[in-house]
């Protein structure tokens, strides 16, 4: 059946695309911008004139892709496998895809009751190594659960290390969270997380641009990359090494102008390397899901502020605080020392000196005035060691 000019024809269209184009491929989405779907596809599978862009070899691959394809059975398929497939212009399109220009999709397969555009536009990507340390893992699922705990959505590839703990998270938050893969989404890849990926179908949302049962590459692990970059308001680096796509992912994001966002790891760690890297250049050190929060959300979703704990000395007032610190580390030293470190009268110096006596900070040696060993312990707490 050769697609018409109707919807029904433009869906089909697009279904045949998406097994004959590869994901990503600009000068397809250069025909699709200039001719429309329906166009490109009569002309791939009726033998037309030759587009341009391309080689007579690389046509002539084109051409026997299109031959192959069979978008009805295709779309019946997804049908069986409780599968949609998500066109631009359609309701459920995310409209930040477009911001991808002629890498943007053709369309995607959808596993998921929830609406992708909606849950697009409050979404995170949290990314990062496979072979990650525990550290990373904690990380990443530590985020996943607080970012869903936030209201946020959780968007990663779906594989194993950082991308599945984040998964993990949000899920065991009772939160949301999709799954972009690199093959047909009916398909369980890595295999490993078969029943995470199951969860993710039910409680969440599976995506790929690929048709049903089509398989993984490894240059469609990083073409998918710019998926989730695009998808999402942020992304987020738990572990990567200098080389790891999840730095592919963070580029992305930064070229779309996206916020970009990393968690540090030891500086020994050839895991962390490409996180510092990213660090040293635009993204921001983030620690947890308030501060992705504070930089991805709307006005006023600030993080609390970051302080060290209260310490009894903290409570004094000012002026208290000047006579206890005036005080020697050792011995005893007579009231106008005192005074004088801290630059107030001998009265008033001996008044704070009886008032911190009550409080168990000093106390009286001869005619001069001590530290308790109290009070050492809570100004050294206090005190830099530099």
């Amino acid at each position: 059946m050769s697609p018409g000019d109707d919807p029904a024809g433009e869906l089909l269209a697009r279904v045949l695309l998406s097994r004959v184009l590869e994901p990503g491929d600009e000068v397809g989405g250069r025909w699709l911008r200039e001719l429309g779907a329906v166009e490109v596809a009569r002309r791939l599978r009726e033998g037309g004139p030759q587009l341009v862009g391309v080689t007579d070899k690389r046509w002539a691959g084109l051409l026997d892709r299109a031959a192959q394809a069979e978008p009805e059975r295709d779309l019946a398929a997804a049908r069986e496998a409780d599968m949609r497939f998500v066109a631009p212009g359609d309701g459920e399109w995310p409209g930040q895809l477009d911001d991808l220009g002629d890498a943007r999709p053709v369309g995607l397969w959808v596993r998921g009751r929830p609406s992708l555009r909606m849950w697009a536009l409050r979404s995170v990507a949290v990314v990062g190594a496979r072979a990650c340390t525990e550290y990373g893992a904690h990380m990443a699922a530590t985020l996943g659960a607080g970012l869903a705990e936030h209201g946020w959505v959780v968007v990663s590839g779906g594989a194993y290390g950082v991308d599945g703990a984040a998964h993990r998270g949000a899920l065991g938050a009772g939160g949301a969270t999709v799954a972009v893969l690199a093959c047909g989404v009916d398909r369980a890849y890595p295999r490993g997380h078969a029943e995470l990926l199951g969860r993710i179908a039910e409680q969440g949302l599976v995506i790929g641009e690929l048709p049903p049962g089509d398989h993984p590459t490894p240059s469609r692990f990083i073409v998918r990359n710019r998926v989730i970059a695009a998808l999402t308001r942020g992304t987020v680096v738990v572990e990567a090494a200098h080389r790891s796509g999840s730095l592919v992912t963070a580029r992305a994001a930064q070229r779309l102008g996206r916020h970009t966002m990393g968690v540090p790891g030891p500086a020994t760690s050839g895991l962390s390397a490409g996180v510092h890297e990213l660090l040293r250049g635009d993204a921001v050190l983030v620690t947890d899901a308030a501060e992705v929060v504070e930089l991805v959300g709307d006005m006023g979703e600030l993080a609390p502020d970051r302080r060290g704990p209260v310490l009894p000395r903290d409570l004094l007032e000012p002026a208290a605080r000047r006579v206890l610190a005036a005080l020697p580390g050792r011995g005893a030293a007579p009231p106008g020392d005192i005074a004088r470190g801290a630059q107030t009268t001998q009265d008033d110096a001996i008044a704070r000196l009886y008032e911190l006596r009550s409080l168990g900070y000093v106390e009286r040696h001869g005619d001069g005035w001590k530290l308790t060993r109290q009070a050492m312990i809570s100004v050294r707490g206090g005190r830099s060691p530099c």
